[in-house]
């Protein structure tokens, strides 16, 4: 893992690497470290994983590394709206299939997007957090800045809620097409379940993975951009211990 540089902005931590393999690698070491630690220390950890294109190289690594996920109780970020656990884009798809079969931790609780009353499936994931306060957060940074499903145009900072149902941007919606994971901008769900702002920043460690050109506007905006719900990630240089991990191209505008 070559790494090329290091910064803080306010207080984020911020690591570069030479390639998306090693920031998915320096990522994965960063939170196999803190799993293990509190393992060590309390017996067990609550941790939540991102899905998408950026958490590819992640996923890949952590899940060879030596953890013991019996002692690990894992969520997700978000859901679509209405889509089914057998559509490709699903979430819960993405994470059973490339990591929760793979490693096998004690509990998975996932957001069950096509459930029949959305308002108790969101009581009801909200409650399970708050039964389950979060160690380490993994996620990644939207190219409309957001994180999770919080677009500029419903992040709240302050939100009261821990899961809300969220509108998604069109460039949010973009994105999804653009990786892939959609036949068509029609066919992306406009509507998703989403952890909030003020569920991500309760967690107690957060580890953002970033790689990629097309996340650099985004990245930049983190960093530099006055800290607004115009860029939702720029709250997380007001997280007390968050390490973002970049590659050079999503570095690139730095």
């Amino acid at each position: 893992m070559e790494q090329v540089k290091t910064l803080t902005l306010d207080k984020l931590k911020v690591q570069i690497f030479n390639s998306d393999i090693s920031a998915g690698q320096a990522g994965a070491t960063f939170v196999a470290g803190h799993l293990n630690e509190l393992i060590q220390s309390k017996g067990y950890a609550n941790m939540i994983l991102a899905t998408g294109a950026s958490q590819f190289a992640f996923l890949d690594a952590i899940k060879t590394m030596d953890i013991d996920w019996s002692k690990i109780t894992v969520f997700h970020l978000d859901e679509y709206k209405g889509l089914p656990m057998t559509h490709p884009a699903s979430f819960r798809k993405y994470l059973k299939e490339r990591i929760i079969d793979i490693v096998k931790p004690e509990k998975m609780h996932y957001i069950n997007g096509d459930a029949d009353d959305i308002d108790s499936e969101i009581e009801r994931y909200e409650e399970l957090l708050k039964a389950h306060p979060i160690d380490i957060a993994c996620i990644g940074i939207g190219e409309n800045g957001h994180i999770a499903f919080n677009d500029p145009g419903v992040a709240d900072f302050d939100d009261p809620r821990l899961v809300k149902i969220a509108q998604l941007d069109d460039v949010c919606r973009l994105q999804q097409l653009g990786e892939g994971w959609f036949p068509s901008f029609d066919d992306v769900p406009e509507e998703a379940i989403t952890l909030t702002v003020s569920a991500i920043m309760s967690c107690k460690v957060i580890s953002v993975i970033v790689p990629d050109t097309r996340k650099a506007e985004a990245v930049y905006n983190t960093l530099y951009a006055d800290i607004s719900t115009s860029c939702p990630a720029t709250i997380l240089r007001r997280h007390p211990d968050a390490t973002l991990f970049l590659d050079e191209n999503s570095a690139s505008m730095l």
